[in-house]
């Protein structure tokens, strides 16, 4: 019996590197800080688009989910881009399908939805199994030309499949949608533009050599919101598109309605990324709150036709003043900050606009000069299959005769390659025909096919040679997108002509009342119809052996002027005094304004107006005196 050899195990000992910790940690956050920047949140400067956002449309141009065919549930998307191409939840991926279908949050929509996106409210978009969604029809142009490869494609994340490193994009996404990203110590916001407008510079830049931010202003007023409302001109505007970093003020459109006896103003567009909602419970907030007389109710009547809040003012409201009001204090004036941080060359970069109009202009020139090889090759092999074919009718017989004395296909490629000098590739052509096709080919239209072969052969040699053909290319191309895409710019860029400086007597609702302030700081106001009630010329209530310094009639836009036995003089606006039955104590003045202890209030009277022509007296026990202007 053989003796069992026994086994030899190999160990393999495990090498243990003792390396700092802060360096470790260091070393792997700045590669997830490297991550987060170049693959999640901030976008490309050449298409506009994050790589989960590239993943999305090339999933659905994969398979054919397109602006001419039906829609497809999100799930079937969703489950695509996490299984072949981008390897997060579902969650980000959806969100970002159905973000790019909203049009209150992207200029022009990539997406067509079915079902429920969300709303300019807030609310979320329905689960993905219950929605569809298909390319929009200018989405494709991002994508077209993709089949003739003129961009890179790289592997996947699993190494099993290919994916596009960045699309063609045949219209400056980047600045029509913009976009917006955190990352690690690092942040994009990049305001949506009108298409025209940005078309137009991207041509004047081709069609100029030295060219400025500013000269490209002369296009690109500012930013174009999807929700319209208007944009105050300042530098800011300048900042951003010379610098790549500015903030603007931006507002609500808004129109104040006076006949009939009815006031109101009614808010048709709101400022770019608040929540209508929002805006309506802070109107409301207002009202209920009484911070401002005038306002008898909000509504919101938005509807598909369009956005539209309705505030009804009081008859003798001043609409002006409660306008200016709450622009200041609702989210329908607000601020926007810009800063256009972009891919360049796998870098993140601040740009200013003529910086990502010549990035976007470079990748074009790029995917044209590889569509054109691309079409060229094609052209050129097809040229020499029909010049092949042309010569085999001119010896139709003898071709017909070789093909018939062959044993098979393929030594019917090698007789004709051996006896009539063809190539391969024509070869192969000649026998792929039927007999009786080849025999009823008409040479002319071969001819025909042939001639233009050559003169597209010869304009697509002139756009590789030549920077201006392939320059008139793009702008052709451009200009084709913006008659079929383009439309009116919805935000308007205007002077600052509302006032919102705010006189706080306009805001209070004038009506006549009751004062009384005693010796011992105790003020009070109240309504005529209290003061009435209690009896014409009854005194107010107070405490035990106070004594009544003041008590008259004044208007809630008055003001009280009281002084004290330390020489003191207090100023009290009469409608910030708290409204009370006219019996009642009232509140120590304390609450307005603080006396020191013991101060006592001497005199005190109302006043409607400080003007220059009106004095007071002063005059002390030990009888000093002086007149001071009022």
């Amino acid at each position: 019996m053989a003796k069992k050899v026994p086994e030899t195990v190999e160990v393999i000992k495990e090498k243990i590197h003792n390396e700092p910790l802060e360096e470790v940690m260091g070393d792997r956050y700045a590669t997830y800080a490297k991550y987060v920047i170049q693959d999640r949140a901030i976008p490309d400067v050449r298409d506009g688009l994050k790589p989960v956002q590239r993943r999305i449309i090339y999933a659905m141009y994969e398979s054919g989910n397109i602006s001419t065919r039906p829609t497809k549930k999100c799930a079937h998307t969703v489950g695509a881009v996490m299984g072949r191409y981008h390897p997060h939840g579902d969650s980000s991926i959806y969100d970002a399908l159905a973000r790019m279908s909203q049009d209150w949050k992207v200029r022009v929509p990539l997406v067509d939805f079915q079902g429920n996106n969300g709303s300019i409210d807030g609310d979320i978009p329905a689960a993905y199994r219950y929605t569809e969604a298909r390319l929009s029809e200018i989405a494709e142009e991002l994508t077209k030309d993709l089949e003739k490869k003129t961009v890179d494609m790289d592997l996947t994340f699993d190494d099993t499949d290919f994916e596009p490193s960045v699309l063609p994009a045949r219209f400056p996404n980047l600045l029509v949608n913009g976009s917006e990203g955190i990352a690690v110590a690092l942040a994009t916001e990049i305001p949506p533009h009108n298409l025209r407008e940005v078309i137009d510079a991207v041509i004047w830049r081709l069609t100029h050599v030295n060219v400025t931010p500013l000269d490209l202003m002369r296009f690109i007023k500012g930013p174009d919101f999807p929700t319209g409302g208007l944009i105050y001109e300042s530098e800011g505007l300048q900042n951003i598109y010379e610098t790549g970093r500015g903030r603007i003020e931006v507002a609500a459109k808004t129109e104040i309605i006076d006949e009939k006896g009815t006031k109101q103003i009614v808010i048709t567009e709101i400022p770019y990324k608040t929540v209508k909602i929002s805006i309506v419970y802070e109107l409301d907030k207002i009202r209920h709150g009484k911070e401002i007389d005038g306002i008898v109710e909000v509504r919101d009547e938005s509807d598909r036709k369009g956005l539209r809040i309705v505030v009804d003012l009081k008859k003798d409201a001043k609409p002006d003043v409660i306008l200016a009001y709450i622009f200041n204090k609702t989210q329908l004036k607000t601020s926007y900050s810009a800063n256009i941080v972009a891919i360049v060359n796998g870098r993140p970069k601040t740009l200013n606009l003529l910086q990502i109009i010549d990035a976007y202009i470079d990748h074009q020139v790029d995917v044209i000069t590889r569509r054109s090889n691309y079409d060229l090759n094609k052209c050129q092999t097809r040229l020499h299959i029909v010049d092949g074919l042309i010569k085999a009718i001119s010896i139709l017989d003898k071709i017909v005769e070789t093909i018939r004395s062959s044993k098979d296909k393929a030594n019917a490629k090698d007789n004709l390659q051996k006896k009539f000098e063809f190539s391969e590739a024509q070869s192969e052509a000649i026998v792929m025909l039927q007999l009786y096709k080849l025999s009823n080919t008409d040479i002319s239209t071969l001819v025909k096919e042939k001639e233009a072969l050559e003169k597209t052969i010869l304009k697509l040699q002139g756009i590789l040679e030549d920077r201006k053909k392939l320059d008139r290319v793009i702008i052709a191309d451009l200009k084709a997108i913006a008659a079929k895409y383009g439309d009116d710019r919805r935000t308007q860029i205007v002077e600052k002509d509302i006032n919102l400086q705010i006189d706080k007597r306009d805001l209070i609702a004038k009506e006549e009342v009751m004062i009384s302030i005693t010796r011992d700081g105790y003020i009070k106001r109240s309504s005529i119809k209290s003061y009435r009630g209690s009896g014409l010329n009854s005194l107010p209530g107070m405490k035990e052996g106070d004594v009544l310094v003041y008590r008259g009639q004044a208007l809630t836009t008055d003001f009280i002027l009281a002084f004290t036995n330390r020489g003191n003089y207090l100023y009290i606006p009469v409608h910030e005094v708290i409204d009370t039955k006219w019996k009642e104590e009232g509140r120590h003045i304390n609450y307005l304004i603080s006396l020191e202890y013991k101060e006592k209030i001497m005199c005190a009277f109302a006043v409607n107006e400080f003007r220059n022509d009106l004095f007071l007296a002063l005059i002390t026990k030990k009888g000093q005196i002086k007149r001071v202007r009022l």
